[in-house]
């Protein structure tokens, strides 16, 4: 038995207009096939549906396709990250290019339950938020659940360290995330490897794809070296750490010290879940404790990030920053990585937000400005239960409050929110209402009270935060 092709252009030759692509990957830079989505873009193929976490940016990324008007339809957990404007929202509000906003968890087992035969099931993720519009509903033990149907694909794109010519493969570090769900999903499966190795040389227990699910086998043409550029672009997702924002003619508290606050809210041996943006500033202040870091894309027990010169481009977070992996690190695919959140593995997830109401809903994935949106695996992550600290500025650049009486963005999740840690406070959301239990340095109870649109519970004595 022997998968090799000779040429990515051969390899998908016989992918027909129309067809529906997965194309794994994570993040911006990190582990695209770039050269079957190379080979693809020079074939010209029009009409492709396109599944995948994003699209991603640059030359490397299936970015390209979209470029190039071969995209008319758009199965994401992301067409955007806000602040960044990209091709694929420009078709979208054109009318050009079809969206469908799958969170990530439900992304990775629609199609994992393709491959397994399986019609459909039912989750928690999205219970109450436009992903459930016109979708069957139903309460089992009392819990509301959603039903969500398999998600067979025609053809996979995938990206290997190594494979054989049996089509056995073994990923590298943090970098399964989609690869084996969309393979196992897929009639058909093309793995581009950084290495063709002898089959026998990958031994059993290291081969992560079995080669019972892989049909072509083609050597990347494209190095996996991460550029400057390439994580000059990863990372625009990330917030930078910038001067504290004022209000009333005074400054809240800076990104990183809202970090430091929230770093001091973990429990000593939970396990945690940094969302993208400025929750990822919160791992900068854990060299000392006990917590143990969780990643969607497949790492738990990964450490501070790294400058590019030091890194090893398989080792980054969900937010695609480069880190470091800690003694204990295990490295897993993006269902096992939902596995562990839905199923309330994980103890604690910190996320950015956009709005936050009194009844403790999210919504932090859509804003009137964008014409799809970014969820990425928020939904999930909130559907298992965990503690959910949201971590946000108290006003947005406008000026206007983010902790309202009432969301008016379309929603994450319904009353999951724990702990909101903001520039000017830190409100705990309970049974009663909001609790306002410390201010900013500087300013008054009263001050945030005026500044925030939900009414707050003031006790008598409220502390300065930090």
């Amino acid at each position: 038995m022997d998968k090799i092709v000779s040429s990515a252009a051969d390899a998908i030759a016989d992918i027909a207009p129309g067809a529906v692509v997965a194309i794994a990957g994570f993040g911006v830079p990190h582990r695209w096939p770039s050269t079957l989505v190379i080979a693809l873009r020079e074939a010209g193929t029009s009409d492709l549906t396109v599944v995948c976490n994003a699209l991603g940016m640059g030359p490397l990324s299936p970015h390209i396709l979209a470029e190039n008007r071969q995209v008319s339809r758009l199965i994401a957990a992301f067409s955007t990250v806000a602040g960044m404007p990209s091709v694929a929202e420009e078709q979208i509000a054109a009318g050009q290019m079809a969206f469908e906003l799958v969170p990530q968890g439900t992304l990775v087992e629609r199609l994992r339950a393709a491959g397994a035969g399986i019609g459909a099931f039912y989750t928690r993720t999205g219970v109450g938020t436009p992903v459930a519009d016109g979708k069957e509903t139903r309460e089992i033990d009392g819990v509301p659940y959603v039903l969500e149907t398999a998600l067979p694909v025609d053809v996979a794109l995938i990206r290997a360290r190594q494979a054989d010519a049996a089509g056995n493969v073994a990923f590298a570090g943090a970098s399964q995330n989609f690869a084996p769900s969309f393979a196992r999903g897929a009639s058909l499966t093309i793995v581009e490897a950084d290495e063709i190795v002898p089959i026998g040389a990958i031994p059993p227990e290291r081969v992560d794809l079995p080669g019972i699910f892989v049909d072509r086998v083609v050597a990347s043409a494209v190095g996996s070296a991460l550029t400057p550029q390439m994580m000059a672009a990863a990372q625009r997702q990330q917030a930078p750490i910038d001067q504290a924002r004022s209000y009333l003619g005074r400054p809240g508290l800076s990104r990183e010290l809202m970090a430091l606050r929230t770093a001091r809210l973990l429990r000593p041996g939970s396990y945690v879940n940094l969302g993208i943006g400025m929750p990822t500033l919160v791992g900068n202040f854990l060299f000392e404790s006990d917590v143990t870091l969780h990643a969607e894309n497949g790492i738990l027990g990964y450490g501070a990030s790294v400058d590019l010169e030091q890194a090893d481009p398989d080792l980054y977070n969900a937010g695609g920053q480069l880190v470091t992996a800690l003694p204990g690190a295990s490295f897993f695919d993006s269902v096992a990585a939902f596995e562990m959140a839905r199923g309330g593995h994980v103890d604690t997830v910190i996320l950015g937000g956009f709005q936050v109401d009194a009844a403790g809903n999210l919504a932090n994935w859509s804003t009137p400005q964008m014409a799809g949106g970014g969820v990425g695996g928020a939904m999930d992550l909130v559907a298992g239960g965990a503690e959910l600290i949201v971590l946000m500025e108290h006003a947005d650049r406008g000026g206007n409050p983010k902790v309202l009486r009432q969301c008016s963005y379309p929603l994450t999740g319904v009353g999951c929110v724990d702990v909101i840690v903001t520039d000017l406070a830190l409100i705990r959301v309970t049974p009663g209402g909001l609790v306002l239990e410390e201010v900013a340095p500087g300013f008054t109870p009263q001050e945030v009270a005026s500044l925030t649109d939900a009414p707050l519970i003031v006790p008598d004595t409220v502390p300065d935060m930090v």
